[in-house]
């Protein structure tokens, strides 16, 4: 299944993402909070048939936030279906 994201509210150390199929429908949400030195990442997917199609998504979105500063310390919980997932984020 095709994930993509669709903005829903954006502001400079904000952002909340839809997550929306091919056919634009709503599967999930991502939401971003950064302050001073931590990005909070919280996120949420409907249904676990997609749940490497949410990491193939959201991992190099959160490694590209990273390069905005590398000093965050990134603080994320994900869940597919209701169970945590985690993703790999190395700061270079």
């Amino acid at each position: 299944m095709q994930l993509y994201f669709s903005p829903e509210f954006f502001k400079q150390d904000a952002q909340v993402l839809n997550i929306v199929t091919d056919k634009n429908k709503p599967v999930g949400y991502l939401a971003f909070l950064m302050e001073e030195k931590k990005m909070y990442v919280y996120g949420v997917l409907q249904g676990i048939a997609a749940t490497e199609d949410f990491k193939d998504l959201v991992t190099p979105y959160v490694k590209g936030l990273t390069k905005l500063n590398p000093e965050l310390e990134v603080l994320s919980h994900l869940s597919v279906g209701g169970e945590k997932i985690d993703i790999e984020i190395e700061v270079e």
